[in-house]
């Protein structure tokens, strides 16, 4: 569920774009009219403002939005008008090549269902030439590779039908493959991860629960270490709960001194349209807290009432 507040009778793409050229004209830029504007505007609509723009400007908008804005906010904004599988494609090949943020790159592909990682992949190679296998190749290492290339390339089932029987027998696989013996055989956590629907690692993590008294996330955290427990972590978190996996990603990002605001940006930009409602609702839940008075405390200015634009009403 988006959180996205678009007008009932949005203007036209047109009308959009030369409100925008105006906000740039001058000196500086009227940013709030550009928040306004963009904050406000689904995937399709800002598609079409970009093409508009091109058409009767000759240049592109997410150009000009680079050279008018600066800081936390020009990053999240023009992350904010890529198309979605775009600006997925474009957070991995970033965190992948340039900042060796490999935590990101692992949430963003772990969190995605099969189809969305074959559209993905596809958009990967026609952005960037390269082939998102060859980027994790040359970038991860270890169980941690293993597993983000068999969760790229497996076909898995989407819908929400699980086989109780496999699901009972892969507990009991996973538990006799980590926490019976003594260290862990990885393969069969590749291999069950990588291979089983969501709705049905949801089931195993059910029947671990109540065959041996804990979860199946905490048997990973006991089991595996590092970037391969956090690409492990994500696969079993977003299919139990999504919304309650990003809440913490959200909360991490925001406690103790000073914000993590590569995460801010990349979890507010990318699940707005997909699933923030639910996200909200669970942060509130655990912390306590809106997340939007949790965002509104720990950043400032145009950069807040962007990130607070795109939440939508606090509740």
């Amino acid at each position: 569920m988006t959180t996205l507040t678009v007008p009932p009778v949005p203007p036209s793409p047109r009308e959009d774009a030369m409100h925008l050229y105006r906000a740039f004209k001058g000196f500086g830029c009227d940013t709030s009219t550009v928040i306004n504007i963009l904050a406000h505007r689904d995937a399709t609509q800002r598609a079409y403002i970009q093409q508009e723009y091109r058409i009767i400007y000759s240049e592109e908008l997410s150009k000009r939005l680079a050279s008018e804005l600066s800081g936390k906010l020009e990053t999240a904004v023009l992350l904010w008008m890529h198309d979605p599988a775009g600006r997925d494609a474009t957070i991995i090949r970033l965190c992948l090549t340039v900042n060796r943020n490999l935590e990101g790159a692992t949430e963003v592909i772990c969190s995605h269902t099969p189809s969305q990682l074959q559209y993905l992949k596809q958009i990967y190679h026609s952005n960037f030439g390269v082939y998102l296998e060859h980027d994790i190749e040359a970038n991860t290492s270890g169980d941690h590779k293993k597993i983000l290339l068999a969760y790229i390339s497996m076909p898995r089932h989407e819908g929400p039908e699980v086989n109780r029987e496999i699901a009972e027998k892969d507990a009991k696989v996973l538990y006799k493959a980590g926490e019976k013996k003594l260290g862990t055989d990885e393969k069969t956590f590749v291999h069950i991860f990588s291979e089983r629907s969501a709705a049905h690692l949801a089931a195993i993590s059910s029947y671990y629960h109540d065959m041996y008294g804990h979860s199946l996330k905490k048997a990973v955290k006991n089991e595996a270490s590092g970037n391969f427990a956090h690409a492990l972590l994500t696969i079993i978190q977003c299919a139990v709960n999504p919304g309650k996996y990003f809440a913490k990603v959200l909360h991490k990002a925001m406690k103790g001194l000073g914000t993590d605001d590569t995460a801010l940006i990349r979890v507010i930009v990318t699940r707005t349209e997909i699933d923030m409602q639910y996200i909200k609702a669970e942060y509130l839940k655990k912390y306590r807290k809106t997340l939007n008075d949790a965002v509104h405390s720990e950043t400032s200015s145009h950069y807040r009432a962007f990130l607070l634009s795109l939440l939508g009403p606090n509740q």
